[in-house]
């Protein structure tokens, strides 16, 4: 598998305990998804298989078949935790996930291509799409439906209504 294929989803801060377990800071939105998992993939160590996750207090403790002492634990502190695209939850329609939404080219609902999208920020009620445009200054689009009006990740495009003050 790629390493595109790939989508992180914790990072490992230490290890837990004498028989291996490894505490995980979750990096996701549902870190119930690691009670569900059988394999992940791990930074420089490749695809381990999960016997137990629990959660303990902000963390996930893991316990992976192959990691059996401590020390074997510790080796893995600081790498992350990778999931396959197939093992991502699936969203409702009309929702998408930032790695989806980056690298889509931008449209005008004309057709006139502005540029492609290099970041998604966050600042409170809505996200914005940061699109990097050849020539010109980086344009912020927001994610609301009367500017965004079509999304297709599978042919990497979005299709957008510009307001006056973004042109």
């Amino acid at each position: 598998m790629s390493e595109t294929d790939l989508i992180t989803i914790g990072k490992i801060v230490a290890p837990h305990g004498v028989r291996g377990d490894v505490r995980i800071f979750p990096l996701t939105d549902f870190p119930d998804r690691f009670h569900d998992l059988k394999t992940v993939f791990i930074d420089d160590v490749g695809q381990l298989k999960l016997e137990s996750a629990r959660p303990h207090k902000k963390f996930i403790l893991l316990k992976f078949a192959e990691i059996n002492t401590m020390n074997d634990a510790e080796r893995l502190s600081g790498k992350l935790i990778k999931i396959g695209r197939e093992d991502v939850v699936k969203l409702p329609e009309g929702q998408y996930y930032i790695f989806d939404i980056i690298g889509l080219n931008v449209f005008t609902e004309e057709g006139e291509q502005l540029g492609v999208i290099t970041d998604v920020l966050q600042p409170g009620s809505n996200d914005v799409y940061v699109v990097e445009q050849q020539g010109k200054r980086e344009l912020l689009i927001p994610a609301i439906k009367d500017v965004v009006k079509k999304i297709d990740i599978a042919g990497k495009q979005m299709v957008v209504k510009l307001q006056e003050e973004m042109d």
